[in-house]
């Protein structure tokens, strides 16, 4: 006991030592110096803060708990660093995981805005495009469920004939859909029609990134047959989110189940980087059209 009392003391007087000489070199610097200094520290902790934001979970991919194919991988080594450090580091992780909503925010309304200002001539020419082959208004308003199961009126450009549920009620799409409108098919391979739920993230009713927000038709009967669905809920609903590009359009329940997985793992690793991953494979769906029904 005697001897790690020593070794404490030891290395207390030498850490005490060591910080005396830092603050007398400080002090005895010119102002310049001082500002130098002052800038240097600054810049490192902007930079572990930033990593923090980008890195703040652990690894990610979608090979998880299910097994499913094509992984989508984060940078384990940065991540484990970041996740796993403590002290200083892991203190700035914490701070930006209880910041990442209120940035998570700001992303959206940027990313909304811009969005609906580019891709506002596509909409204008798309609409006049469904006047002229269909009768009807252009826009498609329904209610689906948000945030905490909040119901809210989703918007879409129309690619379906009007009164199309008044025979079947509530269906999901399906391949080779009857109900759609003259090119209708080109225009969701396109993802043309959601456009204008840029308006619902603008809002606050949903985020760029995030589940799927399904009708309340649907929504108490899945509650019922899925383990965990309303989990789902716990986080805004997107325009795409990692079961949108990773899977395809739900046909059947045993769809829903796999792709309540997908929400379920990105609730669980969402941030800053697994976000930027999949706006990015959204651009590549949306090129490719794949998965539209």
């Amino acid at each position: 006991m005697r001897i790690l009392t020593s070794m404490l003391r030891y290395f207390y007087n030498q850490f005490s030592s060591n910080l005396n000489k830092v603050r007398s070199s400080i002090l005895h610097r010119s102002l310049k110096g001082r500002i130098r200094i002052a800038v240097i520290v600054g810049i490192a902790l902007m930079t572990v803060v930033g990593l923090a934001t980008l890195f703040c979970v652990n690894s990610f991919s979608a090979t998880e708990t299910f097994g499913v194919q094509r992984p989508m991988s984060l940078p384990e080594p940065a991540s484990a660093i970041l996740v796993g450090g403590g002290g200083i580091v892991g203190a700035i992780v914490r701070f930006a995981r209880r910041r990442f909503q209120e940035f998570k925010r700001a992303f959206d309304c940027t990313t909304a805005f811009l969005g609906l200002l580019l891709a506002s001539p596509i909409v204008f020419l798309t609409g006049c495009f469904i006047k002229l082959v269909s009768r009807g208004p252009v826009f498609f308003k329904q209610t689906r469920v948000g945030k905490e199961g909040t119901l809210f009126t989703i918007y879409k450009l129309r690619t379906m004939r009007l009164n199309a549920e008044q025979e079947t009620g509530a269906v999901w799409a399906m391949e080779n859909d009857p109900r759609l409108i003259p090119f209708g098919k080109w225009i969701r391979k396109m993802h043309l029609d959601e456009i204008p739920q840029l308006w619902n993230v603008l809002r606050g009713e949903m985020s760029v990134i995030g589940p799927r927000p399904e009708r309340p038709e649907f929504v108490s009967q899945l509650k019922a047959e899925i383990p965990d669905y309303e989990k789902r809920l716990k986080v805004k609903p997107g325009i795409t989110g990692l079961a949108q590009v990773w899977h395809k359009y739900d046909e059947t329940i045993q769809d829903v189940r796999k792709k309540v997985k997908y929400d379920l793992l990105y609730i669980k690793k969402m941030c800053l980087w697994v976000d930027l991953r999949i706006l990015a494979n959204t651009f590549v769906v949306v090129l490719t059209g794949r998965g539209a029904r």
